[in-house]
């Protein structure tokens, strides 16, 4: 395809994944976003083959330039945040004014992304009727429209999702309204984006509707009951209380999770209805392997894999997991991460930094602190774990060894440890130093990663950070002291995404039939 292809809602979850998905397919992207700032915090801003350009639905006069000499259009709009109770009004004008703009700029082809449920005991959310209406609008243009009709989408950064992961790792027991057995077909994102793809590259889709979904047809508390147990959970007691409606189940949404009350509204609203396929022509058309819902929650509960990547691409530049988290999601995206980081500059080399660090573990110990370590390590020895040796790691800190609660996942001398934590604890932890050499001194970096499990991973590590805090400062300045070289006072810094140890697991789109 020579003609660029324009991406609506480029900043979004859906586009924020597919812009990279048609760049690995060789297309030429010309991405929307009403703020080029915003746009910018996505990776592949700036790549080869992605030209950026400002441009907001509501203002049609903005639009002539944006689909000059475009192909193809896809549709990933919704206004729930930026217009908030009248997000339907926003919706309707902005669809005219886009379905009017294509077919004067001469595009081929719409691509939208819409829901996809049933009238159940009433009639449709305000959310879900505003897609089915969009898709109306679009259709009545003059440019031919696909139509996806999605179900829940899951993948990290997915606002059902999301909201789905902070109730089930936050709320050992649920009072919930009777939606919660209603029926859903969930759709991992990397199967989204493949129907999307698949249809930009397939022209007998053009003017016709698809339902889409996964293989599992379920109520969500099954949903809920698929995720403890991935994440390692216990059982959740879910009781269905039928005087709570779904404008109140949102507001307590709102409470116990950190997805905007304009996004949790009109969701929770949206819940009541079944949302399952009543057709699978788009099976035979566009086939992959569609991931089950187990399957999609485990790919989007690898944290540790995640945190270990910490990067925007995978590996030599590819395509990372879409079920992970990408550089650019909204905040709430990828669960509770509490993190420490500290640095300060000591006046010594890098050689004799290290030389310190290398004697972690054992007598040595941990240079600050001791009773508190030791107490650490009579306490995991009683929950079962290995606790504190008395002896230093056999063969050195090479990757992979073990030594006292720590399994060493990156031995960089003299320039980086990584630490994995092995201690009995509600989560797991991760522990980095880091050396970079600034001319006659260095910048010493100690950072500590906690992925909480539950309700009691959350309270462990939130009574516990001040001591960590106590604890990781005085290793640090104990570090430097030990190095013969003067330090400034420890600052709280906050690291930036880069590449770890280990790679993903292969990903991209899921294989074809």
């Amino acid at each position: 395809m020579k003609a660029p292809v324009l991406v609506t809602g480029a900043t979004g979850y859906v586009g924020g994944r597919l812009v990279p998905a048609l760049l690995d397919r060789g297309v030429r992207v010309r991405a929307l976003a009403r703020s080029l700032e915003k746009l910018a915090r996505r990776p592949w801003y700036g790549r080869p083959g992605v030209e950026p350009v400002r441009g907001d639905l509501l203002e049609r006069d903005s639009l002539a330039a944006a689909l000059s000499g475009c192909e193809a259009v896809f549709y990933l709009v919704h206004s729930m945040i930026a217009q908030g109770s009248r997000f339907a009004e926003a919706d309707r004008e902005a669809a005219r004014n886009l379905a009017a703009a294509a077919a004067a700029a001469g595009v081929r082809r719409i691509l939208y992304l819409g829901g996809l449920a049933a009238q159940k005991d009433g009639p449709l959310s305000h959310h879900l009727a505003s897609r089915l209406e969009v898709a109306r609008i679009l259709a009545a243009g003059r440019v031919p429209v696909t139509e996806l009709r999605a179900p829940m989408i899951l993948g990290a950064g997915s606002a059902s999702f999301e909201i789905l992961r902070y109730l089930v790792e936050r709320l050992p027991v649920m009072t919930t309204p009777r939606w919660v057995r209603s029926l859903n077909q969930p759709i991992a994102i990397s199967n989204v984006i493949g129907y999307l793809v698949g249809c930009l590259e397939r022209e007998e889709t053009a003017g016709a509707s698809f339902d889409i979904g996964g293989p599992d047809r379920i109520p969500y508390e099954e949903l809920f009951r698929i995720y403890a147990e991935e994440a390692g959970l216990r059982r959740r007691l879910i009781l269905p209380v039928p005087v709570l409606s779904p404008r109140l189940s949102a507001h307590w949404i709102h409470l116990v999770t950190p997805v905007p009350r304009a996004i949790a509204l009109p969701l929770a609203e949206g819940l009541t209805s079944d949302a399952v396929c009543r057709e699978a022509r788009i099976r035979e058309i566009i086939p992959q392997r569609l991931l089950s819902c187990r399957e999609a929650i485990r790919r989007s509960l690898q944290r540790l894999s995640q945190e270990l990547w910490n990067s925007c691409w995978g590996p030599d530049g590819g395509l990372l997991p879409f079920e992970w988290p990408y550089c650019g999601d909204a905040d709430y995206t990828g669960g509770t991460r509490l993190q420490i980081a500290y640095r300060l500059r000591v006046r010594a080399a890098a050689e004799n930094i290290w030389g310190v660090i290398s004697r972690l573990g054992g007598k040595a110990g941990y240079f600050a602190f001791h009773p508190l370590w030791r107490l650490r390590g009579t306490i995991d020895r009683l929950l079962g774990g290995r606790g504190l040796a008395d002896c230093p790691p056999a063969g050195g800190l090479d990757a992979g060894r073990r030594f006292d609660f720590w399994r060493v996942l990156l031995f960089e001398p003299p320039q980086r440890l990584c630490l994995l934590s092995e201690m009995k604890a509600p989560g797991e932890a991760l522990l980095e130093l880091e050396i970079e050499e600034q001319g006659d001194r260095c910048e010493l970096r100690l950072i500590s990663r906690f992925l909480p499990r539950g309700l009691a991973g959350l309270l462990y590590g939130s009574l516990l950070e001040p001591v960590h805090r106590a604890v990781f400062r005085g290793m640090l300045l104990a570090i430097a002291a030990a190095s013969g070289g003067a330090a400034s006072p420890p600052e709280r810094f906050f690291p930036r995404p880069k590449p770890v140890c280990f790679l993903p697991e292969p990903s991209g789109l899921p294989p074809v039939s």
